[in-house]
């Protein structure tokens, strides 16, 4: 009577060939697609996600927007909170104090690699939240209060 082989090794196994694969090609910024995996190992389509959530747990890869998958590099650590919350942090990553300005829209939106319009979205919740002064045209913005690390900034 043969053997049949346990979904739970072979979704391992094909997550340990794509590591391998990962670990040969070094500048390997995206994983196979979902279909590709599917196609060249000749499984079902949640065991080849599963496959990719063993990836992610490892912290191999991480999915993105639009189903596909990216690897992670070592190191690597990407801040996945609102904006607003990583801006409430430049108050005290910068030892900015109340009353000092507040850096510009253009220069977070460098920082933090979005938009102009994102980075006004979100300081509009920092000003509703009281934390910054309201936006004029020719005055900076100000820092009116520190948040509190423990509760958080509240936005």
């Amino acid at each position: 009577m043969a053997q049949q082989a346990s979904p739970r090794g072979t979704f391992a196994k094909i997550a340990d060939a794509l590591k391998a694969e990962i670990e040969a090609k070094p500048g390997m910024a995206e994983l196979p697609t979902l279909a590709t995996v599917m196609e060249r190992y000749g499984v079902s389509r949640g065991l080849a996600l599963r496959a990719f959530h063993v990836l992610r747990e490892e912290g191999v890869a991480e999915s993105v927007p639009g189903g596909r998958w990216r690897v992670t590099t070592e190191g690597q650590r990407v801040d996945r909170r609102p904006l607003a919350d990583q801006l409430a942090d430049v108050i005290a990553a910068d030892g900015i104090a109340v009353g000092e300005p507040f850096p510009s829209t253009s220069a977070l939106a460098t920082r933090f690699g979005v938009s102009r319009p994102t980075v006004a979205k979100a300081l509009g919740k920092l000003e509703a939240a009281g934390l910054l002064s309201e936006a004029r045209q020719g005055k900076q913005r100000t820092v009116l209060a520190v948040p509190n690390k423990e509760e958080g900034p509240k936005v």
